[in-house]
């Protein structure tokens, strides 16, 4: 279910006070990056995750490659920084 630009307002208010959670680094995403963002995402809801400048993919396609594989939805990149959200089976952040 994709949000919605209102949705996407309020989660990218609630990104601005978050420390980003994870690290993709010069492996690129792997799939043990995939499965740890999996977990975050299940507990947090809405993951921050800082792309280090030594990350030898084009960023474009960690962006997508990841957003593929965990079922999130983008929130927002601010420089090598991404913000991702998916709605866990217990829904911790409320969407209105």
């Amino acid at each position: 279910m994709a949000i919605t630009s209102k949705e996407r307002s309020v989660l990218k208010g609630l990104a601005n006070t978050r420390q980003p959670l994870i690290q993709v680094g010069k492996s690129g995403v792997t799939s043990e990056l995939i499965e740890q963002l999996s977990i975050l995402l299940e507990n947090h809801e809405l993951v921050k995750i800082n792309i280090l400048n030594n990350c030898n993919v084009d960023m474009g396609s960690v962006v997508e490659t990841i957003l593929y594989e965990t079922g999130a939805e983008f929130v927002q990149q601010i420089g090598h920084k991404l913000t991702i959200y998916r709605r866990s089976k217990e829904p911790r952040i409320v969407l209105k």
